[in-house]
Parts: structure tokens; sequence; C-alpha cells
């Protein structure tokens, strides 16, 4: 614990830097062709969960820290990164099996000294190639990401490809392991299996129109094993003042691999914002189906967090599906002479997609601004249960700075 603790303080010194020492981060050059970066990261948190069970209220402060080196030779570049998380203070369920009967409340941000990335890409005109592992976020996240907002980043023991055409962008890679949030003392670290994740853009106008296949074929999560077909459009429309914001995504997911249950279900999402004097106003549905109770459309891959409140009630979907009725407010603002500050409000409203159930409803709400060279933010999430789950409410506060 100590050597962990002090490699946490040492990582997390260089990232909090002054912005004269940041400047040493600069790429270093090492001749006509070739240079080293150093990339550093630190994150500082509180979070509180507190629940209406008979879990205690959670009280976490953990210290992330991420140190690497990018080395650029000609076509080829070279990248190595480390991550651990400390906890300051540790009043809460981390989610590791050895630490005996913990009475809090989950957090997932265990103790954890890890390689988070090591791969190398080559580059050449419109074609790229990166092996090893790695971060992937496809789109928005829905389907694949790096699930950011936990201090352990998700990543992938992967090649990845990728390719421009014009208009068209193809992105194909293979996977035979994801590294998740957990840490290494987890014994869901890691889950292997064989993962094919196919996507294909293209440009046209005001609208960008992404086809995507996502096969999962895990060893050992075989609940999880699925294979996802579907669409997504993104459009921004500028009408003199105003911005028309629009997105339509549809996809259908079926069982695959030794996944034992046999299923069928579809994914359905429309959102429409505004933009208009700094406010951007949406308002959508997002529906993960079930498929008559018996199986529910997953996202075993993706940055939940960012999807179905906050507050992460439904990061596994229910076997009886979500239909999520949601709008947002979000505004920057600027103090002239202190900060910008960046707000925004989301209320959702939760039922099931089949029987007829009444989840409960969600309001979240953020504030972030910067001080200096480091990011400061303040977040809540409050979810209101009906039918599933319990009622939740959660704070956080958190500091980072990265060059």
């Amino acid at each position: 614990m100590k050597t962990r603790f002090a490699l946490l303080i040492a990582v997390s010194a260089m990232g909090f830097a002054s912005p004269a020492v940041a400047k040493v981060g600069d790429p270093i050059a090492l001749g006509d062709d070739a240079s080293l970066d150093i990339i550093a990261n630190a994150r500082l948190r509180y979070e509180m969960v507190e629940q209406d069970n008979a879990a205690d209220d959670a009280n976490a402060v953990t210290l992330r820290g991420r140190l690497g080196a990018v080395l650029k030779v000609s076509q080829f570049e070279f990248l190595a990164e480390g991550e651990g998380t400390v906890a300051i203070l540790d009043d809460y369920n981390d989610t590791l099996p050895g630490n005996g009967v913990e009475p809090f409340s989950v957090v997932a941000d265990p103790e954890n000294i890890e390689l988070n990335r090591l791969q190398v890409e080559f580059k050449q005109d419109n074609f790229a190639l990166t092996v090893g592992r790695q971060r992937i976020i496809y789109d928005n996240a829905r389907f694949v990401g790096n699930v950011g907002w936990r201090q352990n980043e998700q990543t992938f023991d992967a090649a990845r490809a990728q390719a421009t055409f014009g208009p068209v962008k193809l992105d194909a890679t293979y996977s035979i392991s994801q590294r998740t949030i957990f840490g290494n003392d987890s014994p869901n670290e890691h889950f292997d299996g064989d993962i094919l994740l196919l996507n294909g853009s293209v440009k046209a106008g005001v609208v960008n129109l992404t086809a995507f296949g996502y096969l999962i074929d895990y060893d050992t999560r075989v609940a999880f094993s699925s294979q996802t077909w579907g669409v997504l459009a993104t459009a921004t429309i500028p009408a003199g003042p105003v911005k028309i914001l629009g997105q339509a995504s549809f996809a259908t997911q079926e069982d695959m691999g030794e996944n034992p249950t046999p299923y069928s279900a579809e994914y359905y999402n429309l959102e429409l914002g505004l933009g208009v004097a700094g406010f951007t106003l949406k308002a959508g549905y997002e529906e993960l189906g079930s498929d008559g109770g018996v199986a529910a459309f997953q996202t075993p891959l993706a940055t939940v967090h960012a999807f179905n409140g906050w507050a992460d009630l439904f990061l596994t979907t229910p076997v009886n599906g979500i239909r999520d009725y949601y709008g947002s407010l979000a505004k920057g603002f600027a103090v002239p002479g202190v900060t910008t500050f960046n707000a925004m409000v989301v209320y959702h409203e939760f039922d099931s997609d089949f029987g007829s159930m009444s989840y409960g409803s969600e309001i979240d709400a953020q504030v972030g601004f910067k001080v200096g060279p480091v990011g400061l933010l303040v977040k809540y999430a409050n979810y209101d249960a009906d039918e599933f789950g319990v009622d939740t409410e959660k704070v956080w506060l958190q500091a980072e700075y990265s060059f």
C-alpha cells in the first residue's frame, strides 16, 4: 500500500504541475523525423452515495494518476501509459471481493496500479493501423467506449484499422480482451473472447450517417455475448441565430456464441435540440428493448454512465428493458475576469419496455469550470425509485489537470 501511495503521489505531482512546468511536456525533438512527448494526468475526486437500503452511505476520496510517453519515429508512433488509483478516504464498497463485507454503497473506483495503454500505431496518408492495448471510442460511446467517468479507464487489447476515402470513413477493430474498470485485483478485471467492431460513416452536407456492427463472443461472460447491427444519423442545421440539432439511431441485437438465452431485441433513440443565445435545449426518447421479459438489449462495451441517468441504476439493462424519456438544458456563461462556467440540467422519466412498469425518475445537474490549468466539476444525481431499484442520491466534487 505504501509503495502504491508513493507512486500515485509522484504521478499526481507531475499532473498538477504549474503551467511553466507543463511546458516541459511539449514534444522533444530527437531528430529530423522523431520526437518524444510526455503525457500525464491527475484527477482528485470526492464521491458521496446515499441509498434507501441497508447499505451505509458511501464517502470516497480517490486520486487517479496517469503517466506515459509517446515516441514518434517517421510514420510510427509508440505509446506506453501507466495508470493508478489510490483511496484517500475509503468508506465505500469498491467491488473487490478480497476486502470482506463492505457495509457501504458501491463506488466502482478500487485501488489499482495497471498498464493502461501499450500500443504501436502506423500512419500513412489516410490509413492508420493501431495494435496493442488501446483506448477505443466509437461515435458517442453508446455502444463502445472507455468508461472515462470512472477512475480506472476501460481499454482493449486489439488491432484497429482506420481509413478515409473522401467523405467516407471506415473503422474495424478485432479485440481479444476487454480490460475493465474494476482493476487487477478483481475477478472482473478483464473479459476475453472474440470481439469484432465495425463502423463506417459518410458525411453528406449537414448530415453524418453511420452504420455499425458490434459482435461480442465472450469466453466466460457468455450471457452478454451478442451481435448488434445498427445505424446512427446526426445533423446540425444552422437557421439564422438558431442551430437545429438532430439525432436518430436504430439497432437490432441477437444472442451470439454460447449465450444460453436465445433472444432478439431492438434499440431506438430519437433526439431533437435547439441551440440559441448560448443555450442548448434537447428532448429525446431512448429505448433498450426487451424480448418479452426473457432478455433485454445490452451494451457491455459502452460508457453507460453518460446515458440513462448519472446515478447509474441502469448499467445493466433490466430484463424488461428501458424506455427513457429525457430532456436537458445546457448553458455556458462567462464571469469577466474570473472564468467560464458550463452548466447542465437533465431530467429522465423511466419505464419498462415490457410489463408496463414505471421505474422512476431522475434529475441530474452539473457545473464545470477552470481555475488556471485545473478543471473543476460539481455534479449531482437524484434517482426517485418507483417499481425498480431504490432512491439514490450522489454528489461529486472533482479536480483534474493533464498535459
